[in-house]
């Protein structure tokens, strides 16, 4: 039996990896049943992407048993997978019968069918997330004229200020790097590396980034590696562009019609058809793990990260290079603000990931309500008008004073957090004792933040649709807040979504 990769055909610009003498020989291994959870069909199946089938209207979990209705040929298993910041829920979700990797897929709210991966989203949403690559690049440190383009293709793209984007300010300090970052309406991948060489021209140093541009962010990660050597070949063999040729011309995109050939939106995952408070995943190639390392780095800050992120301020992190561990802690933020609940965030500033940035995106933050981004440049520090939460390592300030009750850790946030790195704890338990790789952390981040907003706007929901819109101390607690701690926050919380209810917390009263 031959597993299906997702990969393309072995082209010339593809590494093909050494093969594995023992896979070949090893079936694919049985699912194994879960006697608690055999009457809901429970299986071990490994698997890449994570399917919910059944979505509780207004919750975004699943509270009842549900049917799986495929006509796929490869088989959908509901999964049951608990992962909740306050009770035990339980998520169903769809693990594929493919025994390749470990953990399980993002949610993906409609449709099984992967025949047809969305019945019901438009082609041009589903066109996302094929592999389409705009444009393929070469940037060199030239030591006259400084940054610029060596090579691209296409040869006619506008890839002003890709210079910039692609090579770090500070770079010349470190040896290698990877970026993210935002070209207009799309998303970049670049590496970077810097090689020493006796040439009086170069002064020392021969430094170059090799990138791609896609209109979406989740599918970069694929070409990592490939991106990685081919910079390095770049160095040791300036001039040989074969490689990048052969690799634009697979994976070249077929942009939809609209008149002059461009993406006229910034599309980010499919799901944002329907919900602009879900945010894509990203393939994570950091050694530590993208979710574990965000928490590691920021500690119990996390809490105060989502209360910014959900009332959509303006976050900058800085961080001297490297710069590609950063750009992940961008993407962690923007999960903190994870919603399933249909309708909710539709009149709110979408949150959007800039990745890195430069003095070069100054114009275009002037005008963003709501963003993501991190930096290596310290001058933003004194641009206050650009950003509203100011992150340089693990400080977390604000210059606004209305935003300054919110830097303060309550007892309602700390155990939060407590019970976040106690189910943390136990996830790792049960991959270490059990070798259970069913889950993994990134799972369990996204899952219990999803769930805590889920819970907080159901019930801001509910009560504005009662006959007493009135948000009491005991529903404070109910939404895991604290009824004297997070007044502000939940005040700011209901100006931003526009929700109409009247808060009352010890007999003061403020609408």
């Amino acid at each position: 039996m031959v597993e299906q990769s997702d990969r393309a055909p072995l082209l010339d610009w593809e590494e093909i990896p050494p093969p594995d003498p023992n896979q070949a020989a090893q079936p694919p291994p049985e699912p194994q049943r879960d006697e608690g959870t055999a009457a809901a069909g429970k299986t071990s199946h490994p698997s890449g992407r994570r399917t919910p089938t059944c979505i509780a209207s207004g919750t975004g979990w699943s509270r009842s048993s549900c049917t799986v209705t495929s006509t796929n040929p490869i088989t959908a298993v509901p999964t049951a997978v608990t992962y909740s910041p306050s009770r035990n829920i339980t998520a169903v979700v769809v693990s594929r019968d493919k025994p390749s990797g470990c953990g399980f897929g993002r949610p993906e709210p409609v449709g099984t069918d992967r025949s047809y991966p969305f019945p019901g989203i438009t082609a041009r949403d589903q066109w996302e997330e094929k592999d389409q690559i705009v444009a393929v690049f070469v940037v060199t440190f030239d030591t006259r004229s400084g940054n610029m383009v060596e090579w691209c293709l296409p040869h006619d793209i506008d890839l002003d200020g890709v210079e910039f984007k692609s090579m770090a300010s500070g770079s010349h300090r470190i040896t290698s790097d990877f970026i993210y970052f935002r070209k207009g309406n799309y998303f970049g991948l670049a590496c970077f590396a810097n090689m020493p060489v006796e040439n009086e021209l170069e002064r020392g140093a021969r430094m170059k980034s090799v990138g791609i541009l896609s209109p979406s962010y989740t599918l970069l990660y694929r070409y990592m590696h490939f991106l990685e050597n081919q910079v390095r070949h770049q160095l040791q063999c300036p001039g040989q562009y074969s490689p990048l040729e052969a690799f634009y011309e697979d994976k070249k995109a077929v942009l939809p019609p609209t008149g002059n050939g461009l993406v006229t939106s910034c599309p980010t995952w499919t799901v944002v058809s329907i919900n602009r408070c879900m945010h894509p995943e990203m393939k994570i190639t950091h050694p530590a793990g993208c979710m574990s390392q965000f928490i590691q780095f920021f500690g119990e800050q996390i809490m105060v990260l989502w209360k910014f992120v959900l009332l959509r301020k303006r976050l900058l992190i800085f961080s001297p290079p490297p710069i590609g561990v950063v750009c992940y802690r961008v993407y962690c933020c923007c999960c903190l603000a994870n919603v399933s609940i249909p309708g909710i965030g539709v009149s709110v500033p979408e949150l959007r990931p800039f990745f890195y940035i430069n003095i070069a995106d100054i114009s275009a933050l002037e005008t963003e309500l709501s963003y993501v981004a991190c930096t290596t440049e310290k001058i933003f520090e004194d641009k206050k008008e650009l950003y509203d939460v100011y992150i340089d390592n693990q400080n977390v300030k604000t210059h606004r004073s209305h935003l300054q009750p919110l830097l303060r850790l309550n007892a309602a946030d700390k155990e939060k957090y407590r019970k976040l790195s106690e189910q943390r704890q136990m996830l790792l338990y049960s991959q270490e004792v059990d070798e259970d790789c069913s889950a993994n952390e990134e799972d369990l981040f996204i899952l219990f933040f999803m769930e805590l907003n889920n819970r907080i706007f159901q019930t801001l929901s509910e009560v504005a649709g009662s006959s007493d819109p009135t948000i009491t101390a005991d529903h404070m607690r109910a939404m895991g807040l604290d009824p004297q701690g997070d007044r502000s926050f939940l005040e700011d919380l209901l100006e931003v979504y526009g929700i109409d209810i009247t808060l009352v917390i010890d007999n003061l009263c403020c609408s």
